[in-house]
């Protein structure tokens, strides 16, 4: 595959302002997007525009709307919305792409420029390298003229849209009276949406990082930082809590004890309770080699398979399409319920966990532990430049260290898609084991970053 330039594993991400997040940037993103998808036929085109919460959106999102109408495209911008009901808009209102402006997880210093096609699903890697090629040439060519700029409309009713989309994936006749949930929106993309779809079917809310400002997206609060979801749940004596992303793409949860509950056990619950109702497809669960051990282990356990993909909810939906499966998702909370979304869509998902909590009357405390967990420990080194895995040394303490945990465990060691990290994930029934692994490999990068 052709060397990158600008997108990375989840779109285009860097610091607001800093290359490649600039206005400049932006622009010939629309640009070179727009001529790729307008290259079809003669008839108007559309892209859809979404954004969660920060400062830096003001700066990007006219700077695509600029590109986009210059080549001759119409835009409906939605303003803050999760990245899910971006994706399954674009569809609805038969958009030849959509984009989201988001940095997800990240603090509000950085942000990003996520795309998806016609259907829904985000790009390939080769569309993204025909835009980059695009972007890299002289794009004055492709300039439309003074009677066929594209027109620019603002969509009121996208929120209402999207609540009543994510409310008709909880199952019907069924109503979330006399639960009492919190839900942190990480004071973000999903701040007004989220509160709102619990409430009308029937919950007690409390809400948590719903006061945005452009500066405080995923501080202290969100899947990033469940400890603000907990204090609540304990406070309030909820049900269960629900913490999303930025973007609202990615959930973690926390029983009616505040223990936080991870994507590892939301895909277990959910697949294990669609499998018994013969809702599940594809004959197991698609996720990546960051889901623990105990997972494929419980999956087995009742005849279903566990698919491995590279990090990334791209790699899984992309697994999950060629297999036909229907659930799937990352232990970070990226869950994607194919017959809903297109893409991760952590309300959805939780849903999906409030619909067994209400069926099956218990505590979340009895549905949160599916599975008992092989000792897992993950640690991120920071480095500033340069390519530390290269180092032969590296290498060969990579090498040493497999060889020990010698069919027993795992050791994934990657760098990470969107900042500049070693990620080491080690896993294994010799927890002592698995500990030592970590700090080994993650000394040797450190000496090999230095």
């Amino acid at each position: 595959m052709s060397k990158r330039a600008y997108f990375g594993t989840d779109g285009i991400r860097g610091q607001a302002n800093r290359h490649p997040m600039t206005a400049e940037v932006a622009l010939r993103v629309g640009m070179a997007a727009g001529k790729l998808f307008m290259s079809q036929d003669e008839r108007r085109h559309l892209v859809v525009i979404g954004k969660d919460t920060r400062l830096s959106g003001y700066m990007i999102e006219p700077a695509l709307v600029a590109g986009f109408t210059s080549v001759g495209m119409d835009v409906r911008l939605f303003g803050p919305l999760p990245t899910p009901a971006v994706a399954m808009m674009t569809r609805s209102l038969r958009a030849d792409l959509g984009v989201m402006i988001s940095a997800s997880h990240n603090g509000f210093e950085d942000n990003g420029i996520k795309l998806f096609g016609p259907d829904g699903y985000k790009l390939s890697d080769e569309r993204e390298l025909e835009i980059e090629a695009l972007m890299d040439q002289g794009l004055e060519e492709g300039l439309a003229g003074p009677r066929g700029l594209g027109r620019v409309q603002r969509i009121d009713d996208s929120q209402a849209r999207y609540i009543e989309i994510a409310k008709a994936s909880f199952p019907r006749r069924m109503s979330l009276a006399g639960l009492r949930v919190v839900i942190d929106c990480a004071n973000g993309a999903a701040y007004k949406v989220a509160p709102e779809v619990l409430y009308e079917l029937g919950a007690e809310v409390i809400r948590v990082g719903v006061e945005p400002n452009g500066f405080n997206i995923n501080e202290e609060c969100g899947s990033t930082h469940p400890e603000a979801m907990v204090a609540m749940v304990r406070k309030y004596r909820a049900d269960l809590g629900i913490a999303l992303d930025g973007d609202a793409d990615r959930l973690v949860l926390c029983d009616e004890r505040g223990v936080v509950v991870d994507g590892d056990q939301i895909m277990a619950l959910i697949a294990d309770h669609w499998a018994a109702r013969g809702r599940l497809a594809g004959g197991g669960v698609v996720a990546t080699i960051m889901s623990n051990l105990g997972l494929e282990r419980f999956l087995a356990q009742r005849g279903l398979k566990l698919e491995r993909t590279p990090v990334g909810d791209r790699s899984v939906m992309m697994r999950m399409r060629e297999g036909g499966f229907n659930v799937g998702g990352e232990q970070s909370g990226h869950i994607i319920l194919s017959d809903i979304c297109t893409t991760g869509d952590g309300l959805v998902a939780a849903l999906q966990v409030l619909a067994v909590l209400k069926e099956t009357g218990k505590p979340m405390s009895a549905l949160a532990r599916q599975f008992e967990p092989v000792p897992q420990r993950l640690e991120n080194v920071r480095f500033a430049g340069g390519k530390p895995l290269e180092s032969e040394q590296v290498q060969g303490v990579i090498a040493q260290a497999t060889e020990r945990l010698n069919g027993s465990g795992r050791l994934v060691v990657r760098a990470s898609g969107t900042e500049p990290l070693i990620r080491i994930m080690a896993e294994g029934d010799d927890e002592k084991l698995v500990n030592q692994v970590v700090r080994e490999v993650a000394g040797a990068v450190k000496k090999a970053a230095a």
